[in-house]
């Protein structure tokens, strides 16, 4: 037997699990190390100047309110003088200047009577796309813009649910995750029983785990067995149940084209399709639609709905992207050339800051800016700030605003 031989069956099955043991134990200790002493992450505090890029308030405004009004949400202040304001102070001021102003939306842009809540899943199914990254980014900014958000992770590998400071693999090993909300067995939980708060004001998370692999297998028997409802219908159904307390739902879904990512694009009212501008991603882009397409023709005869399955928007998001890159350039060129306005003006970009905040499982928005050059900063937190707008401008427009 030769050499290569035995370092193949030296990685058994056995050997596979002492890996994720080993990785699921430094994990552990890195998470701790990080956002010791608390058991849970905390958002950072914002500076004034953040709250008037969010609310739209003047500085002099601000000073105005802050020194005048009794009533006026008031900040921390540090050994400086400094003042810091809370997620939950910011919402605050913005209940507060559409109080006392001429109930402005610009300070409450969620849903008014009448609007539907509206469901954004981030779609591919090519790995590394930016569909994490992108969901995490846009849920956390719409939050910060007022707005009530439902993250929902669909991806077994549950990134999503690490980057809010859970423990997939150790907390939601059997139950807790979105799964059981979807599966067909008598253990079905509503929705709103496994809705996490987060440390994130105005966004809650509807988390994942490695179980929600057996979605898939679940549901090839559940379609041989005619149990209803179906898996085109069953998210739909458990989003119903809690569309009164949000005005906006991000999906993240699997790099797959399987049961579970159909469920969230049965669910969805918009879809954003992440890609990174090169050739290999684009045609892998290319045959994610075509397959989409045809599945969704063909599961169209499995549900109860009278109109086809159909979208207020599906928008392509560049994502990963480097303006001094010659070739991402031109592949964004092209791409824009074809699908020309259903590409989003603005795209997301490959940034260090981004990187260095995911280190820690963290995004740009909640990341301690003293810990980064502060133009990488800006840059990157201008770019998911860019997207969100155009996100946020879609989500009017479904509500006939724009």
């Amino acid at each position: 037997m030769n050499d290569l031989s035995l370092l193949r069956r030296s990685f058994d099955s056995d050997r596979i699990t002492e890996f994720a043991e080993s990785l699921a134990t430094s994990l552990d200790r890195q998470m701790k190390n990080a956002f010791r002493p608390e058991e849970r992450k905390a958002l950072r505090l914002f500076s004034a100047r953040e709250v008037c890029e969010l609310t739209g308030i003047s500085n002099s405004n601000l000073n105005t309110r802050l020194a005048d009004d009794p009533d006026f949400p008031q900040p921390t202040l540090d050994k400086r003088g400094h003042r810091w304001f809370s997620a939950e102070a910011i919402d605050q001021i913005r209940d507060h200047m559409f109080r006392t102003g001429k109930k402005d939306l610009t300070y409450r842009p969620g849903r008014q009577p009448g609007d539907a809540m509206q469901v954004i899943s981030f779609v591919n199914f090519k790995g590394g796309s930016g569909k994490t990254t992108s969901a995490a980014h846009v849920a956390q900014k719409l939050a910060l813009d007022g707005y009530r958000v439902l993250a929902v992770d669909l991806d077994a590998q549950a990134s999503l649910t690490t980057l809010f400071g859970y423990r997939p693999e150790l907390e939601f090993q059997e139950n807790g995750t979105v799964y059981d909300c979807l599966r067909y067995d008598e253990e079905q939980v509503g929705m709103e029983h496994i809705i996490l708060k987060t440390y994130f004001h105005n966004l809650d998370l509807a988390p994942a785990g490695l179980i929600l692999a057996e979605y898939e297998t679940n549901t090839a028997y559940a379609l041989s067995q005619r149990i209803t409802p179906n898996f085109a219908e069953r998210l739909s159904i458990q989003l119903d149940r809690v569309q009164d307390r949000y005005d906006v739902v991000i999906i993240d879904c699997p790099p797959q084209l399987g049961f579970t990512t159909l469920s969230a694009l049965a669910a969805s009212s918009g879809l954003i399709v992440t890609v990174v501008p090169s050739m290999l991603d684009i045609a892998s882009m290319s045959q994610f639609l075509s397959l989409a397409g045809d599945l969704f023709r063909t599961i169209q005869t499995h549900t109860s709905r009278s109109e086809p399955i159909s979208w207020n928007f599906v928008k392509f998001l560049l994502t990963r992207y480097e303006p001094s890159d010659g070739p991402q350039t031109q592949m964004a060129a092209y791409l824009r050339t074809i699908l020309q306005d259903e590409v989003l003006t603005n795209p997301m970009l490959k940034s260090t800051a981004i990187s260095d905040a995911g280190m820690t499982q963290q995004t740009v928005f909640e990341i301690d800016p003293a810990k980064l050059l502060r133009k990488t900063l800006d840059r990157a937190v201008q770019s998911c700030t860019a997207v969100t707008h155009e996100v946020e401008g879609l989500i009017q427009r479904s509500w006939g605003r724009v």
